[in-house]
């Protein structure tokens, strides 16, 4: 029966934190204090909507174009010697 206990309390401890972390501005009187919640929770949100880095393609490109370049070498150089 205990340890049914200290569990239940263990669960109820570790969901605590995590609604304490989301503020209520609405219920805040104060004008000032309400109003810099509101600007916390939008710096909060507009972290989390980060978009996902861009990865650039230019590397890429660089490669794929010594790709193209070295293909007219070697069409060059088979035409120079057939069969030697």
């Amino acid at each position: 029966m205990k340890l049914l206990i200290l569990i239940a309390l263990g669960l109820t401890v570790g969901v605590a934190p995590a609604s304490a972390a989301v503020e209520q501005c609405r219920f805040i009187q104060a004008k000032a204090e309400r109003e810099a919640c509101y600007e916390r929770q939008s710096v909060a949100l507009e972290a989390k909507r980060k978009p996902e880095p861009v990865y650039d393609n230019k590397p890429m490109e660089a490669l794929q174009q010594m790709r193209r370049d070295d293909e007219e070498v070697y069409k060059s150089l088979r035409s120079i010697c057939r069969g030697c």
